[in-house]
């Protein structure tokens, strides 16, 4: 009976550490800037400046089926698997569009040019320029998941609708957290607003 006590003490203490090493690392990480224009009680209207990305579009429409795939394919460019092996620093949100494809994409560290990047061993990474844009964007917190996704996305359209605020069909899910993350875990849904 002790040494299960001294094996589950281990345990925990473990996860205790990663989730404070977890903590102290997403400090020191870039982030999409943006300033915010007005808070509602709800959502927040934000402007994000222009910012360059690396992208993989995926063939699936669902949050399930196209995070962990998407997530390996652009992490494997950013750890090295580009012709100059050269490992390039993470950064966040991770964004997806929720089209009927999706696209994943990480930001580019705002350091580093797209002419000098490496190029990427995978041939369906690109490289995408988004020009700044204002969204409006809602936060969840806890493991996402497709139906807490579209519940979220839901909630949003139904604050601008009640706000008269016009949007565009442009959606997508941000997400903050290393998957190993379990504490304080953060999500939004943002949709581009129209300009009118």
């Amino acid at each position: 009976m002790k040494i299960l006590f001294i094996i589950l003490g281990t345990v925990f203490l473990a996860f205790v550490a990663v989730q404070i090493y977890a903590m102290s690392s997403q400090k020191n990480i870039e982030t999409y800037p943006y300033t915010i224009k007005k808070k509602y009680d709800q959502f927040e209207v934000r402007t994000y400046e222009a910012t360059l990305f690396t992208s993989v579009k995926l063939p699936t429409k669902t949050y399930k089926e196209s995070s962990s795939k998407g997530f390996s394919i652009l992490a494997g460019y950013i750890f090295g698997g580009n012709d100059k092996n050269e490992k390039i620093a993470m950064t966040s949100p991770v964004s997806m569009t929720l089209d009927d494809s999706m696209t994943m994409m990480f930001m580019v560290p705002r350091n580093l040019k797209k002419e000098s990047l490496p190029k990427p061993n995978q041939s369906q990474i690109e490289f995408k320029e988004v020009p700044e844009k204002t969204v409006a964007a809602i936060t969840f917190g806890g493991w996402a998941n497709d139906e807490k996704i579209e519940e979220y996305k839901n909630k949003l359209i139904e604050n601008l609708d009640a706000e008269g605020i016009s949007y565009t069909n442009k959606f997508y899910f941000l997400g903050y957290n290393a998957p190993f993350e379990t504490i304080n875990r953060k999500n939004e849904v943002i949709v581009e607003l129209s300009n009118d």
